[in-house]
Protein backbone atom coordinates (compact mmCIF):
# COMPACT_ATOMS: atom_id res chain seq x y z
CA UNK A 1 0.00 0.00 0.00
CA UNK A 2 1.60 3.11 -0.83
CA UNK A 3 0.85 6.20 1.10
CA UNK A 4 0.13 9.91 0.04
CA UNK A 5 -0.37 12.95 2.73
CA UNK A 6 -1.42 15.76 0.11
CA UNK A 7 -3.51 15.71 -2.98
CA UNK A 8 -0.29 17.07 -5.20
CA UNK A 9 1.41 14.25 -4.14
CA UNK A 10 -1.27 11.65 -5.34
CA UNK A 11 -0.52 9.99 -9.08
CA UNK A 12 -3.09 10.08 -11.94
CA UNK A 13 -4.57 6.53 -11.97
CA UNK A 14 -6.08 5.11 -15.33
CA UNK A 15 -8.81 3.14 -13.17
CA UNK A 16 -9.33 4.22 -9.50
CA UNK A 17 -12.01 2.97 -7.30
CA UNK A 18 -12.35 5.16 -4.40
CA UNK A 19 -13.93 5.22 -1.10
CA UNK A 20 -13.56 7.97 2.04
CA UNK A 21 -14.39 8.63 5.51
CA UNK A 22 -12.99 8.37 9.06
CA UNK A 23 -12.28 4.65 9.43
CA UNK A 24 -11.80 5.35 12.74
CA UNK A 25 -10.65 1.55 14.34
CA UNK A 26 -11.29 -0.26 10.83
CA UNK A 27 -13.81 -2.58 11.85
CA UNK A 28 -16.49 -5.16 10.64
CA UNK A 29 -18.85 -2.18 9.00
CA UNK A 30 -15.74 -0.55 7.48
CA UNK A 31 -14.56 -4.16 6.20
CA UNK A 32 -18.12 -4.43 4.23
CA UNK A 33 -17.20 -1.38 2.42
CA UNK A 34 -13.55 -2.06 1.55
CA UNK A 35 -14.04 -6.09 0.31
CA UNK A 36 -16.91 -4.60 -2.14
CA UNK A 37 -13.94 -1.59 -3.43
CA UNK A 38 -11.61 -4.97 -3.85
CA UNK A 39 -14.50 -6.74 -5.52
CA UNK A 40 -15.01 -3.54 -8.36
CA UNK A 41 -11.30 -3.48 -8.40
CA UNK A 42 -11.19 -6.85 -9.59
CA UNK A 43 -13.69 -6.66 -11.72
CA UNK A 44 -12.70 -3.57 -13.37
CA UNK A 45 -8.73 -4.31 -13.07
CA UNK A 46 -8.94 -1.02 -11.25
CA UNK A 47 -6.94 -0.01 -8.29
CA UNK A 48 -8.07 0.59 -4.81
CA UNK A 49 -7.91 3.96 -3.21
CA UNK A 50 -9.19 5.33 0.26
CA UNK A 51 -9.33 8.84 1.36
CA UNK A 52 -9.02 9.59 4.66
CA UNK A 53 -8.10 12.70 6.89
CA UNK A 54 -5.40 13.69 9.65
CA UNK A 55 -6.67 15.14 12.60
CA UNK A 56 -10.11 13.35 12.85
CA UNK A 57 -12.28 16.33 11.68
CA UNK A 58 -14.45 16.73 15.05
CA UNK A 59 -11.36 18.13 16.31
CA UNK A 60 -11.33 20.65 13.87
CA UNK A 61 -15.11 21.40 13.78
CA UNK A 62 -15.55 21.55 17.38
CA UNK A 63 -12.15 22.13 19.05
CA UNK A 64 -13.63 23.21 22.22
CA UNK A 65 -15.39 19.37 22.54
CA UNK A 66 -12.39 17.29 24.09
CA UNK A 67 -15.04 14.39 24.79
CA UNK A 68 -13.44 13.18 21.22
CA UNK A 69 -11.61 9.33 21.69
CA UNK A 70 -10.39 7.32 18.79
CA UNK A 71 -10.30 3.67 18.54
CA UNK A 72 -7.07 3.80 16.42
CA UNK A 73 -3.99 6.82 15.78
CA UNK A 74 -3.26 7.81 12.19
CA UNK A 75 -0.38 5.02 12.43
CA UNK A 76 -2.61 2.36 13.58
CA UNK A 77 -4.90 2.99 10.75
CA UNK A 78 -2.49 2.92 8.52
CA UNK A 79 -1.47 -0.81 9.31
CA UNK A 80 -4.72 -1.60 9.35
CA UNK A 81 -5.38 -0.33 6.42
CA UNK A 82 -2.61 -2.06 4.72
CA UNK A 83 -3.32 -4.92 6.19
CA UNK A 84 -7.07 -4.93 4.37
CA UNK A 85 -4.67 -4.83 0.82
CA UNK A 86 -5.40 -1.25 -0.23
CA UNK A 87 -3.98 0.21 -2.88
CA UNK A 88 -3.44 3.84 -2.47
CA UNK A 89 -4.10 5.94 1.10
CA UNK A 90 -4.71 9.28 0.45
CA UNK A 91 -4.70 11.25 4.26
CA UNK A 92 -5.74 14.36 3.34
CA UNK A 93 -5.08 17.11 6.31
CA UNK A 94 -8.70 18.41 7.92
CA UNK A 95 -8.29 21.96 8.22
CA UNK A 96 -10.95 24.81 8.65
CA UNK A 97 -10.43 25.54 5.53
CA UNK A 98 -10.46 22.66 4.02
CA UNK A 99 -13.84 21.81 5.78
CA UNK A 100 -15.25 24.61 4.39
CA UNK A 101 -15.58 22.73 0.99
CA UNK A 102 -18.83 22.59 -0.52
CA UNK A 103 -19.85 18.71 -1.57
CA UNK A 104 -19.78 20.17 -5.10
CA UNK A 105 -16.04 21.59 -4.43
CA UNK A 106 -15.10 18.34 -3.04
CA UNK A 107 -16.70 16.35 -5.61
CA UNK A 108 -14.77 18.32 -8.67
CA UNK A 109 -11.36 19.53 -6.73
CA UNK A 110 -10.38 16.22 -5.20
CA UNK A 111 -12.57 12.89 -6.57
CA UNK A 112 -12.91 13.86 -10.22
CA UNK A 113 -9.56 16.41 -10.53
CA UNK A 114 -7.65 15.02 -7.93
CA UNK A 115 -8.08 11.57 -7.84
CA UNK A 116 -9.87 11.23 -11.36
CA UNK A 117 -12.34 8.68 -10.18
CA UNK A 118 -14.12 5.94 -11.80
CA UNK A 119 -16.16 4.25 -9.29
CA UNK A 120 -16.94 6.04 -6.34
CA UNK A 121 -18.50 3.23 -2.87
CA UNK A 122 -19.76 4.92 -0.05
CA UNK A 123 -21.93 3.40 2.59
CA UNK A 124 -25.59 3.88 2.97
CA UNK A 125 -25.96 6.96 4.97
CA UNK A 126 -22.12 9.11 4.48
CA UNK A 127 -22.72 12.22 4.07
CA UNK A 128 -19.56 14.84 3.26
CA UNK A 129 -18.69 18.45 2.59
CA UNK A 130 -19.24 21.90 4.21
CA UNK A 131 -22.10 20.88 7.14
CA UNK A 132 -22.63 17.55 5.76
CA UNK A 133 -24.63 18.56 3.27
CA UNK A 134 -23.52 16.14 0.38
CA UNK A 135 -25.23 13.26 -0.48
CA UNK A 136 -25.73 10.36 -1.92
CA UNK A 137 -28.34 12.03 -4.10
CA UNK A 138 -25.62 14.57 -4.46
CA UNK A 139 -22.91 11.89 -5.89
CA UNK A 140 -25.77 10.58 -8.35
CA UNK A 141 -26.25 14.11 -9.56
CA UNK A 142 -22.73 15.14 -10.26
CA UNK A 143 -21.72 11.09 -10.92
CA UNK A 144 -23.01 11.27 -15.16
CA UNK A 145 -21.41 14.79 -15.40
CA UNK A 146 -18.07 14.17 -14.45
CA UNK A 147 -17.50 10.81 -15.75
CA UNK A 148 -17.84 8.54 -12.54
CA UNK A 149 -20.28 6.05 -10.84
CA UNK A 150 -21.66 5.57 -7.58
CA UNK A 151 -22.24 2.33 -5.74
CA UNK A 152 -23.55 2.67 -2.46
CA UNK A 153 -23.52 0.05 0.08
CA UNK A 154 -26.90 -0.94 0.99
CA UNK A 155 -28.14 -0.41 4.44
CA UNK A 156 -28.69 -4.02 5.29
CA UNK A 157 -25.46 -5.11 4.28
CA UNK A 158 -23.88 -2.35 6.76
CA UNK A 159 -26.41 -2.95 9.60
CA UNK A 160 -26.22 -6.66 9.47
CA UNK A 161 -22.74 -6.69 10.93
CA UNK A 162 -24.22 -4.22 14.06
CA UNK A 163 -20.67 -2.73 14.48
CA UNK A 164 -20.53 0.82 14.53
CA UNK A 165 -17.16 2.95 16.26
CA UNK A 166 -19.37 4.32 18.76
CA UNK A 167 -21.02 1.04 19.85
CA UNK A 168 -17.06 0.07 20.44
CA UNK A 169 -16.29 2.97 22.25
CA UNK A 170 -19.20 2.59 24.27
CA UNK A 171 -18.06 -1.38 25.08
CA UNK A 172 -14.41 -0.03 25.83
CA UNK A 173 -15.52 2.96 28.24
CA UNK A 174 -17.62 -0.02 30.10
CA UNK A 175 -14.73 -2.10 30.14
CA UNK A 176 -16.17 -4.67 28.10
CA UNK A 177 -13.25 -5.37 25.90
CA UNK A 178 -14.42 -9.21 25.11
CA UNK A 179 -17.24 -7.61 23.31
CA UNK A 180 -15.31 -4.51 21.62
CA UNK A 181 -13.03 -7.28 20.26
CA UNK A 182 -15.75 -9.29 18.50
CA UNK A 183 -17.32 -5.79 17.34
CA UNK A 184 -13.35 -5.06 15.80
CA UNK A 185 -12.88 -8.54 14.76
CA UNK A 186 -9.70 -8.67 16.72
CA UNK A 187 -8.06 -8.01 19.99
CA UNK A 188 -7.97 -3.35 20.85
CA UNK A 189 -5.16 -2.45 21.35
CA UNK A 190 -3.02 0.24 23.12
CA UNK A 191 0.61 1.03 22.65
CA UNK A 192 3.04 3.46 24.45
CA UNK A 193 6.24 4.14 26.04
CA UNK A 194 7.59 2.66 29.09
CA UNK A 195 8.57 5.17 31.78
CA UNK A 196 9.70 4.91 35.20
CA UNK A 197 7.86 4.27 38.00
CA UNK A 198 7.87 4.11 41.54
CA UNK A 199 8.36 0.01 41.36
CA UNK A 200 5.91 -1.11 43.60
CA UNK A 201 4.95 -3.92 41.30
CA UNK A 202 8.57 -5.47 41.84
CA UNK A 203 8.28 -5.03 46.14
CA UNK A 204 5.41 -7.09 45.62
CA UNK A 205 7.05 -9.41 43.33
CA UNK A 206 5.15 -8.61 40.30
CA UNK A 207 7.50 -5.94 38.32
CA UNK A 208 4.99 -3.80 36.24
CA UNK A 209 5.92 -1.69 33.13
CA UNK A 210 4.24 1.48 33.28
CA UNK A 211 2.92 3.17 30.34
CA UNK A 212 2.86 6.38 28.90
CA UNK A 213 0.35 6.65 25.98
CA UNK A 214 1.45 9.42 23.43
CA UNK A 215 -1.73 10.65 22.11
CA UNK A 216 -3.63 12.67 23.84
CA UNK A 217 -7.26 11.09 22.16
CA UNK A 218 -6.27 7.40 21.98
CA UNK A 219 -9.12 5.86 23.88
CA UNK A 220 -7.89 4.18 27.14
CA UNK A 221 -10.39 1.58 28.55
CA UNK A 222 -12.20 1.69 31.97
CA UNK A 223 -10.14 1.65 34.90
CA UNK A 224 -9.48 -2.27 36.05
CA UNK A 225 -7.01 -4.80 36.02
CA UNK A 226 -7.23 -7.03 32.22
CA UNK A 227 -5.68 -9.62 30.71
CA UNK A 228 -3.47 -8.93 28.07
CA UNK A 229 -0.99 -10.10 25.21
CA UNK A 230 2.10 -7.63 24.92
CA UNK A 231 4.23 -7.05 22.10
CA UNK A 232 8.13 -6.29 22.62
CA UNK A 233 10.59 -6.44 20.10
CA UNK A 234 7.81 -8.29 17.67
CA UNK A 235 7.51 -11.29 20.33
CA UNK A 236 4.49 -11.90 22.05
CA UNK A 237 3.64 -12.84 25.91
CA UNK A 238 0.72 -13.07 28.37
CA UNK A 239 0.60 -10.19 31.11
CA UNK A 240 -2.03 -8.58 33.15
CA UNK A 241 -2.99 -4.53 32.89
CA UNK A 242 -3.84 -2.11 35.61
CA UNK A 243 -5.78 1.17 34.71
CA UNK A 244 -6.58 3.41 37.46
CA UNK A 245 -5.22 5.27 40.65
CA UNK A 246 -4.13 2.13 42.72
CA UNK A 247 -6.15 2.92 45.01
CA UNK A 248 -3.74 0.60 48.06
CA UNK A 249 -0.70 2.90 46.91
CA UNK A 250 -2.31 6.79 47.58
CA UNK A 251 -0.41 9.34 45.55
CA UNK A 252 0.57 7.58 42.43
CA UNK A 253 -2.41 8.99 40.35
CA UNK A 254 -3.92 7.35 37.08
CA UNK A 255 -1.84 5.11 35.39
CA UNK A 256 -1.59 2.22 32.90
CA UNK A 257 0.95 -0.64 34.40
CA UNK A 258 1.53 -3.54 32.63
CA UNK A 259 3.11 -6.96 33.93
CA UNK A 260 4.33 -9.48 31.84
CA UNK A 261 4.65 -12.70 32.49
CA UNK A 262 7.69 -14.61 32.45
CA UNK A 263 9.69 -11.73 31.28
CA UNK A 264 13.15 -9.52 33.02
CA UNK A 265 14.10 -7.64 30.24
CA UNK A 266 15.17 -4.26 30.79
CA UNK A 267 12.35 -2.14 28.39
CA UNK A 268 12.38 1.52 29.56
CA UNK A 269 11.95 3.97 27.06
CA UNK A 270 10.69 1.44 24.34
CA UNK A 271 7.59 1.60 22.71
CA UNK A 272 4.99 -1.81 23.52
CA UNK A 273 2.12 -2.90 22.44
CA UNK A 274 -0.80 -4.67 24.90
CA UNK A 275 -3.90 -6.36 22.81
CA UNK A 276 -6.95 -6.57 25.51
CA UNK A 277 -8.12 -10.18 25.98
CA UNK A 278 -10.80 -9.82 29.11
CA UNK A 279 -11.57 -7.80 32.02
CA UNK A 280 -10.65 -9.55 35.55
CA UNK A 281 -11.66 -7.19 37.76
CA UNK A 282 -12.33 -3.32 38.98
CA UNK A 283 -9.84 -1.84 40.69
CA UNK A 284 -10.31 -2.42 44.41
CA UNK A 285 -8.59 -0.87 47.75
CA UNK A 286 -7.06 -3.57 50.17
CA UNK A 287 -6.32 -2.85 53.57
CA UNK A 288 -3.17 -4.16 53.22
CA UNK A 289 0.05 -4.51 50.84
CA UNK A 290 -0.24 -8.19 51.34
CA UNK A 291 -3.76 -8.40 50.57
CA UNK A 292 -2.89 -6.87 47.65
CA UNK A 293 -0.49 -8.97 46.62
CA UNK A 294 -2.55 -12.30 47.21
CA UNK A 295 -4.87 -10.21 44.63
CA UNK A 296 -2.44 -10.33 42.52
CA UNK A 297 -1.75 -14.01 42.31
CA UNK A 298 -5.52 -14.78 41.75
CA UNK A 299 -5.06 -12.30 39.36
CA UNK A 300 -2.93 -13.61 36.97
CA UNK A 301 -4.23 -17.11 37.40
CA UNK A 302 -7.33 -15.92 36.27
CA UNK A 303 -5.13 -13.99 33.31
CA UNK A 304 -3.30 -17.25 32.27
CA UNK A 305 -6.37 -19.20 32.56
CA UNK A 306 -8.11 -16.34 29.73
CA UNK A 307 -5.15 -17.02 27.57
CA UNK A 308 -4.32 -20.64 27.23
CA UNK A 309 -7.92 -20.74 26.59
CA UNK A 310 -7.50 -18.28 23.18
CA UNK A 311 -4.71 -20.60 22.66
CA UNK A 312 -6.78 -24.01 23.12
CA UNK A 313 -9.06 -22.21 20.90
CA UNK A 314 -6.88 -21.36 18.43
CA UNK A 315 -5.27 -24.56 18.31
CA UNK A 316 -8.76 -26.41 17.56
CA UNK A 317 -9.33 -24.03 15.09
CA UNK A 318 -6.68 -24.81 13.00
CA UNK A 319 -6.57 -28.53 13.42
Amino acid sequence: MKVYYSLAEFPKLENAIVTQGTFDGVHAAHKVIISQLKDIAKSTNGQTVLITFDPHPRTILYPDDHGLHLLSTLDEKIELLREQGIDHLLVLPFTQEFSRLSSLQFIRDIIVNGIHTKYLVIGYNHRFGKNREGSFTHLLEYGPAYGFEVIEIAEQDIDKVSVSSTRIRTALDEGDVAQASRYLGRFYSLAGLVIHGREMGKTLGYPTANIQVSDPIKLIPADGVYAVFVWVQNKKYGGMLNIGNNPTIPGKGRSIEVNIFNFSMSIYNQSIRMEFVDKLRDELKFNTLEDLKTQLHKDKLHALKSIDSLSLKSNNEVG
